[in-house]
């Protein structure tokens, strides 16, 4: 089933050197419970082609399709609606909300959604290696803590797709590989898709597929 498809999707923005075109119809789909690595040079439009895909941003044209539903054609209100309901957002900085100790960071966006399962919450914080540390507030957590509790946020809302932006960047390699094998189990084991935004090869060759952004238009990647 597929769970995101960006149909001919095109975005230009406004320089000092005149109008510049970052996305050229650019197309993917993703299934559910695919993982698939968007790569490509820094300025590429990688951040931008994933901030269409989750409706932060708006394309000049083409459509983002959201299982059956249209995000293109939706108001900012509809938008965020099923924003929160379905798509889970992971970005390289952490975003945790410092005056929330860990167990109510990891329990805010699915109680935003209305899907809060405290068991549920329990588990994902047992194998993200979290249990301990639920009292705890972000300042007291290290990077690779930090980033587990934004994974764990995104995942307790049991969203349909996850998209994610450079979600190791702030993270040295070794911890980086062990939060990204976490973010791919669990993810895989909720048929979850997953969009992962990543300047590594090494990284992106852990996912099922990868494509690659060159010019403003997608290649498979070599």
């Amino acid at each position: 089933m597929t769970a995101l498809q960006l149909q001919d999707i095109c975005k230009s923005f406004d320089t000092a050197e005149g109008r510049v075109e970052v996305l050229k119809s650019v197309s993917l789909t993703l299934e559910m419970g695919q993982s698939l690595a968007l790569t490509g040079e820094s300025g590429s439009g990688k951040s931008t082609l994933l901030h269409i895909a989750a409706g932060l941003e708006h394309p000049d044209s083409g459509r983002v399709m959201v299982g059956a539903d249209d995000m293109t054609a939706m108001g900012d209100t509809q938008r965020a609606r099923l924003r929160r309901g379905r798509v889970g957002l992971i970005f390289q900085q952490f975003n945790l909300i410092p005056s929330l100790n860990v167990a109510a960071n990891l329990a805010f966006q699915a109680r935003l959604a209305g899907v809060h399962d405290a068991p549920f919450v329990a588990e994902l914080a047992e194998r993200l290696g979290l249990a301990a540390l639920m009292q705890r507030y972000p300042e007291q957590l290290s990077g690779g803590q930090q980033q587990r509790v934004a994974i764990g946020r995104c995942l307790a809302a049991r969203p349909a797709i996850v998209l994610a932006d450079e979600p190791t960047g702030n993270l040295d390699e070794a911890t980086g590989d062990q939060v990204l094998d976490l973010m791919l189990q669990l993810t895989a084991e909720a048929s979850t898709a997953l969009l992962l935004v990543t300047h590594s090869a090494r990284l992106a060759a852990l996912c099922d597929s990868r494509v690659h952004l060159r010019a403003g238009q997608l290649a498979a990647a070599q």
